[in-house]
């Protein structure tokens, strides 16, 4: 089979997978803040509390997640679509135009998330034209606000008619 066919049907079917969104964040050697939007996260053990992402090898901050010893992870709330667009755009002062402060932890916390997960650094693993990063929480904050979503190439919230 054509791989450009296949490339094609695999980002339709990943398209229509709905995934929650967050954005992931860390001080450079200079402790300039740096972050992204992610949607591949997810949680991979309790004992003890470890997550993952992955990061595009062709990104501008790739080297600096790379070689970063700790992270956050903010589960982006319903109403931060903005934010979320803020942090996948380009060549824009991302945290010049939101409200952040740094943590005891020395990592940039946006406010506004329904959860924050600062992490150390657990183990890297190459992945293709990725990189996951797998993270030990250490400390984590929960607003319990509704999640923003990502499918079909669109942000939005929970539909009120998917509640029973």
């Amino acid at each position: 089979m054509d791989n450009s066919k296949n490339v094609a049907c695999f980002k339709e079917v990943m398209g229509n997978y709905p995934t929650g969104v967050t954005v992931v964040t860390t001080v450079d050697e200079q402790g300039v803040p740096l972050g992204l939007t992610v949607n591949s996260f997810a949680s991979v053990s309790l004992d003890p509390l470890l997550v993952l992402w992955s990061i595009d090898k062709r990104v501008s901050t790739y080297e600096t997640f790379i070689k970063t010893d700790k992270f956050a992870v903010h589960v982006l709330s319903a109403d931060q679509g903005d934010i979320c667009s803020l942090f996948a755009s380009r060549d824009i002062d991302r945290f010049g135009n939101c409200e952040w402060a740094l943590s005891e932890q020395n990592l940039p916390i946006i406010a506004g998330a329904s959860g924050v997960m600062q992490c150390k650094t657990f183990k890297t693993i190459e992945a293709g034209d990725h990189t996951i990063l797998i993270g030990e929480v250490v400390a984590i904050e929960s607003e319990n606000k509704e999640p923003l979503l990502y499918h079909k190439r669109k942000f939005g919230k929970i539909p009120d008619e998917f509640y029973i």
